[in-house]
């Protein structure tokens, strides 16, 4: 299957159905309903100076093997598609090692560091000619909600916003301010999400989960699902639409989210402790420019994030972040990206953590395709106040990977 298009830095955080289904079609199940393929991402970290453990090496790969069934051409219910998928990560703390609390590198996450899980499991329906659809079972909320890096929906190709970014930074995938409640990469969790899409370009999607992640729990190592009064709910509004003359694409979302349950923080005596927390967030990506209008997607886009919440024991109160991206600008490299992009949180300081009140990063990379579903991508970060302690230096590190999708 040939790749026109740049991909997000971490296609198992933000998409849907992963890889190419090169399996399937290779042992032509794909005539049977039936998609099989994954992904395998590998990166290496140096941290140039800074940070906590300076001059040192950081390695991480993570592989998803996915499923998905459609019911239609299976067994002839209309509608239905069933989904199972793998992962296994091996990882090393490369953002502890730089001392930033949000994440440099969204591949290596919360310990442990080397794990297998049933990273999904569910049954997803479509009903009244796909205005619609949901999806039971154990997920990646981050596919449905504060999703920043999916294409913007637009009838043509050649119009479309292809992944917003390709930066590698954990708030490309999962707001800060929700950070730590939202499940995800690569802590999924069972629950339901209903999308009701009245038009192509508008959606109003609604979901709620196990919210034992809050308190520490890996929900992604979990094979069952766990209903202790720990519960997170969000809800999300979005619309896409075409801009001027040229039909520039664009896209607006905003949601609000709510936990439940006790949570603490601190490492006292004292700690704090509150009785469930929320919050508001807002994302959107705009194409600036087109190379060649008409004719090919090159060109420019931006995209910018927003996020509050009334929280004092989660990581993050306050985060806005933006970024650019180019796509297809070099000659015959149509699916060659760059970019950059800042991520700004303001932290939270529960007693003993000795954290900053802030931390920024900036980032920049080139992703190449090398070909069919290879990626190649150089980022270089600079982080100049890790959020960890007050007296972490500033950090630069440069990421090396390679994503592989099949």
């Amino acid at each position: 299957m040939a790749i026109s298009e740049g991909i997000s830095g971490n296609p198992g955080a933000v998409n849907t159905k992963l890889g190419l289904g090169l399996i399937s079609k290779l042992t032509r199940l794909d005539k049977l309903g039936i998609f099989l393929g994954g992904l395998w991402v590998g990166n290496g970290d140096y941290l140039f100076g800074g940070g906590i453990k300076p001059r040192s090496w950081n390695f991480n790969s993570v592989f998803i093997l996915d499923l998905q069934i459609d019911s239609d051409l299976a067994i002839r219910l209309p509608g239905g598609r069933l989904g199972v998928s793998y992962l296994r990560f091996n990882g090393q703390p490369a953002n502890s090692a730089a001392g930033i609390i949000t994440g440099y590198d969204g591949l290596t996450q919360a310990s442990p560091l080397v794990r297998d899980e049933l990273y999904q499991l569910w049954w997803r329906q479509s009903l009244f000619h796909d205005k619609l659809i949901v999806r039971v079972g154990k997920t990646v909320p981050t596919y449905d909600f504060n999703n920043v890096v999916k294409p913007v929906p637009v009838n043509s190709e050649n119009l479309s916003i292809p992944a917003v970014t390709g930066l590698i930074y954990t708030p490309a995938f999962v707001n800060p301010s929700i950070l730590g409640n939202l499940p995800g990469y690569y802590n999924s969790a069972y629950g339901v999400t209903t999308t009701f899409a009245p038009l192509p370009q508008l959606y109003f999607s609604y979901g709620i989960y196990d919210g034992n992640l809050a308190r520490g729990v890996q929900t992604g190592l979990k094979t069952a699902p766990e209903f202790t009064g720990y519960y997170f709910q969000i809800g999300e509004a979005g619309y896409a639409w075409l801009l001027g003359q040229n039909e520039l694409p664009r896209n607006i979302g905003a949601g609000g989210w709510g936990q439940t349950g006790r949570l603490t923080a601190g490492s006292g005596p004292p700690t704090i402790s509150e009785n469930g927390v929320g919050g508001f967030y807002c994302f959107g990506a705009q194409r600036l420019w087109f190379q060649h209008p008409r004719i090919d997607n090159s060109g420019l886009s931006a995209f910018y994030q927003f996020g509050i919440n009334d929280s004092s024991t989660m990581l993050a109160d306050k985060y806005f972040g933006f970024g650019i991206t180019g796509v297809g600008l070099v000659p015959r490299r149509s699916a060659d990206s760059i970019g950059t992009g800042l991520a700004w949180s303001w932290l939270n300081r529960p007693p003993g953590s000795g954290r900053r009140s802030n931390e920024a990063m900036l980032a920049t990379y080139y992703q190449m395709h090398v070909f069919s579903g290879i990626f190649l991508q150089p980022t270089f970060t600079f982080i100049p106040n890790p959020g960890a302690a007050t007296d972490v230096n500033s950090a630069t590190a440069l990421t090396l990977q390679a994503m592989v999708l099949f």
